[in-house]
């Protein structure tokens, strides 16, 4: 698809608990069983997307930035994929770090 983001760029996902114990939030699809990041290049697109998301009532998230590197490193060490998805919610590309 073309839309990878290079090692050094920044992305957007959201993350919960900022300034405490801080996670970056998966998501499970079920028919496939994977297990992924939303990630988006832009963080209006992320905000576009919040309520599609699956998360937890009474936790506090917010979307922050993150080295596309770091986040790939993150993703391999607790097994999740990364979906990078659009505005609209359109899933751009899959990718396996």
């Amino acid at each position: 698809m073309g839309h990878t983001p290079k090692s050094n760029q920044w992305v957007w996902v959201l993350v919960q608990n900022p300034g405490g114990q801080e996670q970056i939030l998966g998501q499970h699809d079920e028919e496939s069983n994977i297990s992924f990041i939303p990630t988006f290049l832009a963080k209006e697109d992320g905000q576009k997307c919040y309520h599609s998301m699956v998360r937890e009532t009474g936790i506090k998230d917010e979307f922050q930035a993150i080295i596309y590197e770091d986040l790939t490193r993150h993703a391999v060490e607790n097994g999740f994929m990364i979906f990078l998805f659009n505005d609209s919610g359109e899933i751009l590309e899959k990718i396996a770090p």
